[in-house]
Parts: structure tokens; sequence; C-alpha cells
């Protein structure tokens, strides 16, 4: 498992459907190494900070694997960052990473705290208006990192899995749950008392749990 490219960018002002709009999803490869903190790597920066950012998502990470169907089905090459990821990784597919698993990654410990659910940013850097519900289809969402032990990490570094995940919980079930969660209570009591999910994503489930139970 690998760093395959670091990524980090300040927010900008790109147009969508005719408006501006202030998105930190242009990110440009860096070499590194950047120093990585509880909120994120230097240089790195979220425009809308109610969905993104936040010590339970200072790390967006995304799949080498999956650039070959997106660039089949977007008709180009894509470039690293194409989904707004701080790693472009190789080896951490959303079918196997578990939440709470622990990574270390350059001098930093990591450990996996939810899916990333895909925005209408997506759209806008790609061009579908169904992009994101592609993404949710396909379950190549990709996933954030919370930050353990602050560190260094650069491009080309090894990610070594340290720790498994309490209840080997994979980010492609959480991200079903995050989306048709409402219609399974059973899934809703485990993913509810997950520590290590986000505590945002536990909350909702919470909420949805004690909905159906009324």
């Amino acid at each position: 498992m690998q760093v395959v490219s670091l990524n980090v960018g300040e927010p900008t002002t790109v147009e969508y459907r005719g408006k501006p709009l202030d998105t930190g999803i242009y990110k440009l490869p860096v070499a590194g190494p950047l120093a990585l903190r509880a909120g994120g790597f230097a240089g790195d920066g979220q425009a809308d900070l109610v969905n993104h950012g936040g010590p339970d998502k200072a790390v967006c990470v995304y799949p080498i694997e999956h650039y070959a169907y997106w660039e089949e089905q977007l008709g180009r090459k894509l470039e690293y960052s194409a989904f707004g990821e701080n790693i472009t990784a190789r080896g951490l597919l959303e079918t196997e990473v578990c939440i709470g698993d622990v990574y270390e990654v350059g001098t930093a410990l990591l450990q996996v705290s939810q899916p990333r659910f895909p925005c209408f940013k997506l759209s806008q850097k790609h061009g579908p208006a169904d992009m994101p519900a592609r993404v949710l289809t396909t379950g190549y969402s990709g996933f954030y990192f919370r930050v353990l032990r602050e560190g260094r990490v650069a491009s080309g570094d090894r990610i070594v899995k340290l720790e498994s995940g309490a209840g080997s919980f994979p980010v492609k079930q959480v991200l079903y749950s995050m989306e048709h969660g409402r219609k399974d209570h059973t899934g809703l009591a485990e993913l509810a008392g997950l520590e290590s999910l986000a505590a945002g994503i536990r909350e909702r489930f919470r909420g949805w749990l004690e909905a159906a139970e009324k």
C-alpha cells in the first residue's frame, strides 16, 4: 500500500450553473513531505467547513484503482486528486478498508473515520449532473482519516496497517447505510454504537434509529 500522490490546495472560486461557487476540490499534487496535524495538511483548506474538514475528516483518501473506471466513463484522462482527495492511494479499497482501521503513513498515525459521501461539487468538476449518484451506485467513494499522531507525509510513502477496527465494518457498507440506513434497524444500532465512526455520522444513525422505534 502506498501514497501514489499527495494533494493539497486552498479554496478557489469557480462557476457552477451560472453562479460563483467556493470549493476546495481543486487540489494539486505535491512531493512533500508535508506536516499533517489534527485539522489536516499544511497548505490545504476547505471552503465549506460545515460539510468538509474537521478532526473526523482531516485527510480525504481515494483509491487509484478506480481511476481507470472513471476515465472510461468520462472519456478522458484524469489527473491526481480528480476527486478532491488529499491522498491518492494504492491498495486501500472501500470493500476492504474498515472503519477504525489504523495505518501509519509517513510518520503520522491515522484512523479510518467515515466514508466520503459524494456531493454536487463532483458534478461541477467532472460534468455529469448525476456524478454523485454514480459514485453511490459504484461505491467508489473514498474515505476519511482522522489523525491519531501528527507527523509528516510525502508522495511515495508506504501505508502500513497496524490495527483492525472493531466490528469490521467496511467503508462501502457504511456508505450504503448513510444512503439507505433508515430501513435497516439492526445495522443502525450497530453503527450508532461504533465509537471509531465519525461522531456526526453516529448522531445521524442514532436519530434514524430513534425515529424508527417510535
